[in-house]
Parts: structure tokens; C-alpha cells; sequence
């Protein structure tokens, strides 16, 4: 599996390397040490969580804040979604700056949200299947949104259309009403 910092170097792309023969492929889709090798953190994962969307659903963008702040270490396993993460940490010299990647079923790959940012996707094919896993279990009381199409982060996402948001996700507040990660 190799791994590469993104524009945030907190956030990290994993692509793993897969065997394929005539009877199909296998490949690692997590290695403990291989993440803390990559990240240089210990984090457990005492959640996953598994969502399906149609073409065009917008997910996000969310966050659980402390005590409950969840990273996430996120794969497609069907379909293709744009994956995106945005840092809320107050101080971080890259605060209310994003990066997003492209995620399929084909190229595997995993991406790691830390603590301390918001997340959201564009599902780019029917039936896409995202899975989640989660370093704190989902506290309704923690959790925290950010607008999607808030110009002040200028997040470009693949749309063809409108997207197919939920009320709750209309509703975000902007970046500057957020709350923020000490």
C-alpha cells in the first residue's frame, strides 16, 4: 500500500496494491501499522459506517466535535464519489482550505480525514457504496456542518446539475458560523 500527503499533509490518500490472477483480485484494504506508518498516529476505529447514493447525492459537509471528533478513513466500494476535507482547525495554517479525490470501486483507494475537519462527497454513479471508518463512535450532540457550496471555501465539486442534498445539509451553516476545532 503506499501512501501520500495531499495539499493538507494531515490528510492522507492510501492506494493499495492488488493482486489479480484468473480467479480475480485481492488486496490489503487496512494495515494498523501500515496507517500509523503513513499518519503517524495510534487510532482505533470503533465504528463503520456504510452509506449508498444515487448519482448526484451530496453528502456533507460534517464533523463530531470533542469529546466525540471522529477521523474518518474512507473507500468506495461501488461506484465512484469526489471526497472532500475541509480543515476547521482554529490556528492550522491551512484552516477553511480544502482538498478532494476522486474515489471508485477500480482505483481503491482510501482517503483519511483527521479529527478537526469537515467531510463530504459527490456521489458520481448510481448505486455508489461509501464506507466509513470512524475513530469515535457518532454523538448526535457533537456533531457539527458546514454549507457545501460555501463560496468563501470555493470547493470545486464535478457537478452535473443540482445536486440531491438532504434538508439538514441545505441548512449548514456557513464556514464563518461554524465551530471550530481548538
Amino acid at each position: 500500500m503506499t501512501a501520500q500527503r495531499l495539499a493538507i499533509s494531515d490528510v492522507v490518500l492510501f492506494e493499495p496494491r492488488a493482486f489479480a490472477d484468473d480467479r480475480g483480485i485481492f488486496f490489503e484494504s487496512f494495515s494498523e501499522p501500515g496507517f500509523e506508518a503513513a499518519t503517524g498516529l495510534q487510532r482505533n476505529f470503533p465504528q463503520d459506517n456504510h452509506s449508498v447514493s444515487a448519482k448526484g447525492v451530496l453528502r456533507g459537509l460534517h464533523y463530531q466535535l470533542p469529546p466525540h471528533a471522529q477521523g474518518k478513513l474512507v473507500r468506495v466500494v461501488r461506484g465512484a464519489a469526489f471526497d472532500v476535507a475541509v480543515d476547521l482547525r482554529r490556528g492550522s495554517p491551512t484552516l477553511g482550505k480544502w482538498v478532494g479525490e476522486t474515489l471508485t470501486a477500480e482505483n481503491r483507494r482510501q482517503l483519511w480525514i483527521p479529527e478537526g475537519f469537515a467531510h463530504g462527497f459527490l456521489a458520481l454513479e448510481d448505486g455508489t457504496e461509501f464506507l466509513y471508518k470512524t475513530t469515535s463512535l457518532y454523538d448526535k450532540a457533537s456533531e457539527g456542518s458546514v454549507r457545501w457550496d460555501d463560496p468563501e471555501l470555493g470547493i470545486s465539486w464535478p457537478l452535473d446539475g443540482v445536486p440531491i442534498i438532504s434538508p439538514k445539509d441545505a441548512e449548514a451553516p456557513l464556514f464563518r458560523a461554524a465551530d471550530l476545532f481548538a
